[in-house]
């Protein structure tokens, strides 16, 4: 029973961390209507940037997060008005295709510039634990949870007690009403775009502690996002946040009762089972299109 007790938490921990990545990602969408295929790039180039300064000067990775939260607000700032406002109200396949590319594209960077090999960040800390009776909870895990949640929490106030949020939750429910009321519908997506790729920093510098990462990581890293915002609902914040924890703990029961390998394939057979059974996910809402000849 204690075993079962120390996986659950450590699930909901793991989950935490995963709900902070996938917000950008869904956010995006309930704003924009794009896919960011990018944002797996994003968190791997945030956990490179993140590791760089952690070996340089010894500051702590979850203190860094600060710093990148700014420095990709300002990245996804100037990529949205250098390339993602040109595709304009494209298709979504359209989003999907100029965003891969851009994370080629970043891939690619970091290939020249970093090598192509694993890294991870490893504070004093490191292989400590807090211990509560017989549980065990790696510091590494409880500390990125915290910064995870306290991110969650800041952005749940930006969008629900200021003008800015508002504005923002105006135009990913109704664009042309918020257009009528003087709601600047560009202006609006850079600045969801912005707040995504700065969420992306924050996970960024929790990821290069909990994982090791390589440039090629994020093919990984937005399969298991996109599994979770299916799974919440596309453009469902809420969603994205209860889908993170259940599949958190899916997640860590499968790699502790049946095998690690098998706990990898948790987010793709999620993808798989959640567009066959209910498409639109858990928070996601059934959109009738009727076309008259």
């Amino acid at each position: 029973m204690e075993h079962l007790v120390q996986s659950l938490i450590l699930g909901l921990l793991i989950g935490g961390v995963y709900a902070l990545m996938a917000s950008g990602l869904t956010l995006v969408f309930g704003v924009m209507r794009i896919i960011n295929v990018a944002h797996g790039a994003l968190l791997i180039a945030s956990a490179m940037i993140t590791w760089y300064i952690w070996r340089a000067t010894g500051i702590d990775p979850f203190l860094i997060a600060i710093l990148m939260t700014f420095l990709m607000f300002g990245v996804g700032w100037l990529l949205y008005r250098t390339v993602i406002s040109r595709i304009g109200a494209a298709s979504v396949s359209m989003s999907v295709l100029l965003t891969f590319g851009l994370a080629l594209t970043i891939e690619g960077l970091l290939n020249v510039f970093a090598g192509n090999k694993f890294r991870s960040a490893t504070p004093s800390y490191f292989d400590q634990s807090f211990r509560l009776g017989g549980l065990i909870f790696p510091k590494t895990q409880v500390y990125g949870a915290t910064v995870a949640l306290v991110m969650l929490a800041a952005l749940y106030f930006i969008l629900s007690k200021t003008w800015t949020g508002r504005a923002i939750r105006a135009t990913s429910q109704n664009p042309t009403s918020a257009a009528l009321i003087g709601v600047s519908a560009t202006g609006v997506a850079a600045l969801a775009f912005a707040i995504g790729t700065a969420t992306a920093g924050v996970g960024g510098s929790i990821l290069s502690v909990l994982y090791p990462f390589f440039p090629a990581s994020h093919y990984d890293w937005i399969s298991r996002l996109l599994g979770i915002v299916v799974l919440g609902g596309m453009g469902s914040l809420p969603g994205a946040f209860v889908a993170a924890l259940l599949l958190g703990l899916a997640e860590t029961l499968t790699a502790t009762y049946i095998s690690l390998q098998w706990a990898t394939l948790v987010f793709y057979m999620t993808i798989l089972v959640v567009l066959l059974v209910r498409p639109q996910g858990l928070f996601g809402s059934q959109l009738r299109e009727d076309v008259a000849a």
